[in-house]
């Protein structure tokens, strides 16, 4: 028509989001009280997927921190000669399961006791008025701490265990804690796993819901806004973006909480661990993750909120005919 003035189409685009950012910030403050519960069981879940994360990986250092420790000294007789002890950690370095062989000569095993019974003068006294009476010995790293068995039966061999003055000694009591804390860790993993999936289904229903009851209310503005010629994605942009910001909100909100609850902790705890939670870990590994954690937290509940804005709207555009 002449003197009708065309924008371009790019402009149009541009004018049009910019329409449907405001209306949805605008319904996202309209409609505050009615988004509290979803918002707050957005936060709940949030917080559930970020504290299983935290768990799981401090339980996995500790297991990697016990693992590190376990070890098996080979204690020798001091008849064993040099070209003895060499064959024996030739072959043991061969042995699939041992990462590493360490010797102890007589010396150093006298050198660590001492370092170690420091504070105890009676020890130190009584080792002092003899011999060295401490054997050399073979420390072995073994490469699987469930499969030390492997490395018992190997040492039980008449040839290795006559160059063996004592009974080899195995960090067993280490291993028992291992395999508990992997077990704990297991179970806290599927508790967490089900817990995030139950609390996601609950937000995005409640998301849905809530939704739902704001396009009844505005079910005539819709229905005039589709007459005026406006397109579905128009019509349903107000809605996705409203809830993004229950997401946003529910992200910061969460991140907030356990930046808060790990600085209590730090503060109320002096001990480095509590119980199997090693707390110095937990603390240092979320400070220093601090911003990924914060943008993954920011992704998970934007998505929450977006697909249960999206599947509420194009359910009500399908079956009101309005698309």
């Amino acid at each position: 028509m002449k003197g009708v003035k065309h924008q371009p189409y790019g402009r149009r685009k541009l004018i049009n989001f910019g329409r449907v950012l405001h209306t949805g910030c605008v319904n996202f403050i309209r409609n505050a009280w009615l988004s509290i519960a979803a918002t707050a069981v957005m936060v709940i879940t949030l917080t559930i997927i970020l504290f299983s994360v935290i768990a799981n990986e401090t339980f996995a250092n500790t297991v990697r921190t016990i693992t590190d420790r376990i070890d098996i000294s080979v204690y020798l007789k001091d008849s064993v000669n040099e070209e003895q002890r060499q064959e024996l950690i030739g072959r043991l370095e061969d042995f699939e399961n041992v990462q590493s062989v360490e010797y102890v000569s007589k010396d150093q095993a006298l050198a660590d006791y001492k370092d170690q019974n420091a504070d105890n003068l009676d020890l130190l006294l009584a080792i002092s008025q003899t011999d060295n009476p401490l054997p050399a010995s073979l420390r072995l790293k073994p490469g699987d701490p469930n499969r030390i068995e492997e490395i018992r039966q190997f040492l039980e061999q008449p040839d290795i265990k006559e160059l063996q003055s004592d009974e080899t000694s195995y960090s067993g009591d280490r291993k028992e804690a291992v395999d508990k804390i992997t077990q704990a860790t297991s179970f806290l993993r599927t508790a967490g796993i089900a817990g995030v999936l139950v609390f996601t289904v609950i937000s995005m229903l409640i998301i849905f819901n809530t939704i739902q009851m704001a396009i009844f209310n505005r079910r005539e503005e819709l229905t005039i806004m589709r007459l005026l010629g406006a397109n579905s994605w128009y019509i349903r942009g107000p809605f996705i973006v409203e809830t993004v910001l229950y997401g946003i909100v529910a992200a910061l909100l969460s991140v907030a909480a356990c930046s808060a609850l790990f600085t209590i902790q730090a503060s109320a705890f002096d001990a480095s661990s509590l119980g199997l939670l090693d707390v110095s870990f937990a603390n240092d590994y979320f400070a220093q993750r601090f911003w990924p954690i914060l943008l993954i937290q920011l992704a998970i509940g934007v998505a929450i909120g977006a697909i249960s804005s999206f599947v509420a709207t194009r359910r009500y555009l399908k079956f009101k005919a309005i698309k």
